[in-house]
């Protein structure tokens, strides 16, 4: 394609992550030719980072995720380890991010979506993984679980000057006047540049070749920790010794990364757990199908440097971890991972948790059903008196989705848009039992520290009814 696309061919591309410095160089790079929609939570104005159109999206709601890939025709999903919008998140990071890759891949199907590209992580060899690398994994699976095809970018360290990664390696040779090299210091990663993953992406938009292919990307030097050190240094136009360390004690070493660089914890985390597992592209086929023999570590580093100098000190947007982000008052998320026990769905788990729980609690609570699915749940001793008010959606439910809207009742105010949803995930390996946006109607303190808590034994304890139940049905089916 030459010049500008013709107003009535442009085709509309969403970023789910355009505010991300990859995000933002990819919407520069695609504005020619495509009419780009870039998804944030909080409202941007037109024109930001090549973005035509801003569409404000919480990816944990499937509503709000419909809404924001209609009308597209293509979608990129680089999104990692989301930061929940609500003033109180219970759960793990992986599965919050499960939650928005299964929504992405359940709305892209719904609107028509023609391909979904995912940039995700280099996949090590070891048999164990961390739970960044492991998450990466999980959210390529989801994403591949609604019948779009899904084209994946599994990529290491990228090298560019807003990279929150690079810029932590970056402040260690800046600012240490001896650089420490523990003793996974020689560990082979495959970092790439910047401007060649951004390539790639493109190449991949449209191109039917790439379609449901699963991609490793590198660039053309495998590089140790130690020689990344050294290489930034000799960038820089410094000499600084590096010196072996034998030290293996990752929460130490995560902690002095964090305190010299100001990197916030939930980034350095899966930077050191990055750089300890050899992160190799198995073949470069992406790269070959795209001529695209990629830009050297030195060079990659010295163009970041020089940005870096234009630009003056100041953190990457990713180092604000809290920082202006919008965070919905008094409001409450809270998600579990459940097994599945064999033949059962997710619809069969939500009556199972509706009947159990009242078994459990029986001196305590009752729960009634009454008309058009509505669920009233009680303190026993004052049953007129409901504890919360739940409402199932039949438009919203499926046999691996079930949702509850929060109606009311003592424990909840009635406005806002709190709801219980058990959704199947991973192929139906588990089930993700959430709490999203309920705003607790008890004063904060006091619901932080009994009601909230409260939540977290009822479900741990069925969480391990669950795994009694599946115990019993592979006893019987031997």
């Amino acid at each position: 394609m030459n010049g500008r696309a013709d107003a009535s061919d442009r085709k509309k591309v969403v970023i789910a992550g355009a505010s991300g410095f990859i995000g933002q160089h990819l919407g520069r790079a695609l504005n020619d030719h495509y009419d780009v929609i870039g998804l944030s939570r909080v409202s941007k104005p037109a024109g930001t980072s090549g973005i035509k159109e801003w569409r404000t999206c919480d990816l944990l709601s499937l509503v709000d995720t419909e809404a924001a890939l209609d009308g597209a025709d293509f979608a990129y999903f680089l999104v990692h380890s989301m930061m929940p919008s609500t003033r109180l998140s219970q759960g793990d990071f992986w599965d919050f991010d499960l939650i928005a890759a299964d929504n992405f891949a359940r709305a892209a199907r719904e609107k028509g979506i023609r391909q979904i590209i995912y940039l995700g992580g280099l996949v090590p060899s070891s048999p164990t993984l961390s739970h960044h690398l492991r998450s990466r994994f999980e959210v390529e699976q989801a994403l591949r679980s609604h019948s779009v095809p899904l084209t994946t970018l599994r990529a290491g360290l990228v090298i560019g000057p807003e990279g929150s990664s690079f810029q932590t390696i970056f402040r260690l040779v800046e600012r240490l006047p001896i650089l420490c090299c523990p003793s996974w210091g020689d560990t082979v990663t495959h970092p790439i540049a910047l401007s060649d993953i951004v390539q790639l992406l493109k190449f991949c938009l449209e191109n039917e070749r790439t379609y449901n292919g699963t991609f490793d990307v590198g660039g053309p030097e495998l590089m140790s920790y130690r020689s990344m050190l050294q290489s930034i240094s000799r960038c820089m136009g410094l000499k600084k010794p590096v010196v072996h360390v034998p030290i293996n004690h990752t929460r130490l070493i995560q902690r002095f990364v964090t305190l010299v660089t100001g990197a916030p914890r939930e980034l350095v985390e899966p930077l050191i757990e990055s750089l300890k597992y050899p992160m190799l592209a198995r073949d470069r086929r992406l790269q070959e199908m795209a001529n695209l023999p990629g830009m050297g570590f030195d060079e990659s580093v010295c163009l970041a440097k020089q940005v870096l100098q234009s630009q003056g000190p100041a953190d990457p947007l990713a180092y604000q971890t809290g920082k202006g982000r919008t965070v919905s008052s008094f409001t409450v998320r809270s998600v579990q991972r459940f097994p599945v026990p064999a033949g059962k769905n997710a619809e069969w788990i939500a009556r199972e948790y509706l009947t159990w729980l009242p078994k459990w609690m029986n001196i305590l609570l009752a729960i009634e059903e009454c008309e058009n699915e509505v669920f009233r749940i009680s303190f026993r001793p004052v049953h007129r008196l409901p504890l919360l008010i739940l409402q199932r959606s039949p438009n919203r439910s499926w046999p691996d989705r079930q949702l509850f809207y929060v109606k009311g009742g003592l424990l909840s105010k009635t406005e806002g848009r709190g709801r219980l949803e058990f959704r199947k995930v991973l192929d139906g390996e588990a089930v993700l039992a959430a709490i999203h946006d309920y705003r607790p109607a008890l004063a904060w303190p006091i619901y932080k520290f009994s009601q909230a808590k409260l939540h977290l034994v009822i479900m741990r304890s069925f969480k391990r009814h669950l795994e009694k139940v599946a115990r019993k049905k592979e006893k019987s089916a031997v």
